[in-house]
């Protein structure tokens, strides 16, 4: 069987923020087509909105997963996860690939996938790829070109905050509620608008309890008119708690 390294581009329109514009959301398609050519990719599947929604969006049959999507930016997003999942399950059906890879960035999209493609039994490995970083820990984004130099500045305190949290717990401290208050200040504190910042079980994305051993702390926060997202897993088995 002729097997081609090939890559998905496709921008969801339901993911894009209510004060964002669709037209002019940040799109990187030349360079990420140098990377990819850099490479040895095969081929490139990069449809448009229309291709996708012939019908328009509003019209289209929607994939809905149940369990995962109420909590974290599916608590402020109503209806953004629905969209991911038809969005994703149309394209894994488009081009029947062997293995997809989605970054772990989005920890919830990750595990929203995975899932829907275990309960409709479609035949693509999902794999999660660990987040990229610049330098200074940013988890790059898209969304990072909004950022104005000041902002770009100020924007990794997010994961900094991140990581004193999981410091904290990984040095036995599950006072969740706690810590998570203390890093929503010291966000504050940045500049940032807090959404949540949260410790939860990465199975289920339950509010994580001082037994669980793999977990995550999540947060989204908004610098200026930039939303940005974060997390870091941990793995708690046989860290001693004090």
């Amino acid at each position: 069987m002729l097997r081609r390294r090939g890559c998905l581009y496709f921008c969801k329109p339901q993911a894009i923020w209510p004060s964002e514009d669709l037209d002019g959301y940040p799109r990187t398609l030349d360079a990420d087509l140098a990377q990819l050519a850099a490479r040895d990719t095969e081929l490139v599947f990069t449809p448009t909105v229309d291709d996708i929604y012939p019908e328009g969006v509003n019209a289209h049959t929607t994939v809905s997963v149940p369990g995962l999507t109420d909590v974290l930016c599916g608590a402020s997003r109503p209806g953004h996860f629905d969209g991911v999942s038809t969005v994703v399950c149309k394209l894994l059906n488009m081009v029947t690939a062997d293995v997809a890879v989605f970054g772990q960035k989005d920890l919830q999209q990750l595990l929203l996938i995975q899932k829907m493609v275990k309960d409709l039994a479609i035949a693509t490995q999902i794999v999660g790829m660990p987040t990229t970083r610049a330098g200074d820990g940013l988890a790059l984004s898209s969304r990072n070109g909004y950022l104005s130099a000041d902002e770009r500045a100020t924007a990794p305190t997010l994961y900094k905050t991140l990581q004193a949290i999981s410091a904290n717990i990984l040095g036995g401290d599950r006072n969740f509620q706690a810590l998570c208050a203390d890093g929503r200040y010291t966000l504050e504190q940045a500049g940032f608008a807090v959404d949540y910042i949260e410790v939860r079980r990465c199975t289920d994305l339950a509010t994580a309890t001082k037994d669980d051993v793999h977990i995550a702390v999540f947060a989204a926060a908004k610098l200026g008119n930039t939303r940005l997202i974060d997390n870091i897993q941990l793995e708690l088995k046989g860290v001693a708690t004090t």
